[in-house]
């Protein structure tokens, strides 16, 4: 009785000591307005640690405290939490090929230069594609159907599978491949797909505006009257009507590290199988290892990678994605341990950084839970 009581003792004293990291690490970066709050979500043994920070943002109707049921625009996490669980299922489901040309599922996708016939839906997961990493179209007030045209007429960069070049065409166009194999709106099939059976009730796209005061707005465009509140931050998801498969979504910190713990048990939820096993260790394996700059699962960052955030200690397995409004998923499948961190650093202007602040608390939690067993 006296050593569970002990036991019990240094774990209370644990938790503390992470609690006392993570709230510390996130007042730093409030205190150097690189953010104006946070959430940060861990999880590990099937339990879950929440922190919250700072307030929503800096107006006077922003200036909200930060909830751990804040909603964030998570960016580019929309990529990994959406568009790339859904290709899976496409695969499991027996759809697709991962090796399939794009042109199979998208016509357009034609053009001169390097051969387009040869880029597959790898390719673009893997950001190995040859495509561009952005393109402005949301300055033109195009269509839906003319960015979408546009998209699958770019000319390729290099030759595909050469080159690791981070694109957000290329997640773009999986969107497209999804709606056009499903025959579903891509915001109807993560819905119902996804969302739903992971309970995931806190997100989706084009939060509705009575959810605003829920939401941590992001950054303000010279051309609009107020920060983008409730609103996807990204322009050409915006041009898109809020849904792309390279931005768009909105979650909280406790559905993305709901999310996360489906990955980390290979594909399963509470009794419920999303993606199978093979799906899930084949996505976090290294695709671009005869590709020069970078090293890159099926759509997630993989240690070593120029883009990794996951700091020092997290292990070699560890894989995640960051989003550029401040947002950052990570999965360490070595340590059992999940990390979320949700901010909203573009809304003090889009030259701040939280990269040294994901690297330092992937850190700490890394460092706090070798002795933990929450």
């Amino acid at each position: 009785m006296k050593e569970e009581w002990i036991d019990q003792t240094r774990q209370m004293e644990l938790n503390a000591r992470l609690a006392c990291r993570v709230v510390a690490l996130l007042d730093q970066a409030i205190a150097e307005d690189e953010i104006p709050g946070g959430v940060v979500a861990i999880s590990r043994n099937g339990r879950i640690l929440e922190y919250a920070a700072g307030a929503a943002g800096i107006e006077v109707a922003t200036k909200f405290p930060v909830r751990t049921d804040t909603l964030y625009d998570c960016a580019s996490l929309t990529k990994i939490v959406v568009t790339l669980p859904l290709v899976l299922q496409l695969l499991d489901e027996g759809h697709i090929l991962l090796d399939d040309p794009v042109e199979r599922y998208i016509p357009e996708f034609t053009g001169e230069g390097f051969a387009k016939s040869s880029v597959t839906i790898r390719h673009l997961l893997t950001h190995t594609a040859g495509l561009a990493p952005f393109a402005n179209m949301h300055s033109h007030g195009w269509t839906q159907e003319q960015m979408m045209s546009f998209v699958a007429g770019q000319r390729l960069d290099y030759e595909p599978g050469t080159q690791v070049v981070y694109s957000d065409l290329g997640f773009i166009l999986l969107g497209q491949l999804i709606t056009e194999v499903l025959g579903t709106p891509l915001e109807e099939a993560a819905a119902k797909r996804i969302f739903e059976p992971l309970g995931m009730m806190d997100s989706g796209f084009r939060p509705p505006p009575e959810e605003r005061l829920r939401i941590a707005p992001t950054e303000r465009y010279s051309y609009e009257p107020e920060p983008r509140w409730g609103i996807v931050h990204d322009e050409n998801a915006w041009a898109m009507g809020g849904v792309s498969g390279h931005a768009g979504l909105f979650s909280t910190a406790r559905d993305l590290i709901t999310y996360a713990l489906m990955w980390l048990n290979e594909g399963e939820w509470e009794g419920k199988r999303l993606l199978s096993r093979s799906a899930v260790r084949l996505a976090v394996q290294n695709q671009t290892a005869a590709a020069v700059g970078g090293t890159r699962g099926l759509g997630w960052v993989l240690k070593g990678d120029k883009w990794d955030a996951s700091g020092d200690l997290l292990s070699e397995r560890c894989y995640g994605h960051t989003g550029f409004t401040g947002t950052s998923l990570y999965i360490d499948p070595d340590a059992g341990v999940t990390i979320v961190l949700l901010t909203n650093r573009v809304h003090l202007g889009r030259d701040k950084s939280v990269a040294r602040l994901r690297a330092c608390l992937h850190n700490a939690v890394a460092a706090t839970l070798e002795d933990l067993t929450i």
